[in-house]
């Protein structure tokens, strides 16, 4: 499976819980903190669920 790499370039302050969660599931901490993952459904809908917060980068 090919490779996305997602980097947080929002903040996830004022967000709801939920949103929070996601983007630490994701593995992003910080600003600007990059993650790699395989672009399977399960990370592609928690990408989708928060992509106003990403960036995200086909590798």
């Amino acid at each position: 499976m090919p490779q996305i790499q997602v980097k947080l370039v929002r903040s996830a302050i004022d967000r709801p819980e939920r949103q929070k969660r996601t983007v630490q599931a994701l593995g992003l901490n910080k600003l600007n903190s990059t993650a790699t993952h395989e672009a399977n459904p399960s990370v592609l809908g928690m990408v989708n669920a928060v992509k106003h917060l990403l960036e995200v980068t086909e590798l």
